[in-house]
């Protein structure tokens, strides 16, 4: 078994653990809600992501849908596309 030969002192142990910390995740602001998200993520409370509607109300939202609320300007529900 493996005994130091000396007691390392407090500066040197402290001097080799300065590298032994926890990292932060790139974090920045949404910039539709301002909500703290992880970059180049969609946004959890909104679903948006590069400017876009990416989810909405927990579906993902496909590009004709983007396209048809764009020109209309009101949200398609799957109800109005049975009836028609």
């Amino acid at each position: 078994m493996a005994v130091p030969q000396r007691r390392i002192s407090k500066t040197r142990k402290r001097l080799r653990r300065t590298h032994f910390k926890l990292n932060v995740t790139g974090l920045t602001t949404c910039p539709n809600c301002g909500a703290m998200i992880k970059s180049h993520h969609v946004c959890p409370k909104c679903g948006y992501y590069g400017g876009k509607v990416v989810y909405l109300d927990g579906k993902l939202v496909k590009e004709e849908q983007r396209k048809k609320e764009a020109a209309t300007g009101k949200k398609s529900t799957r109800k109005a596309k049975e009836e028609k």
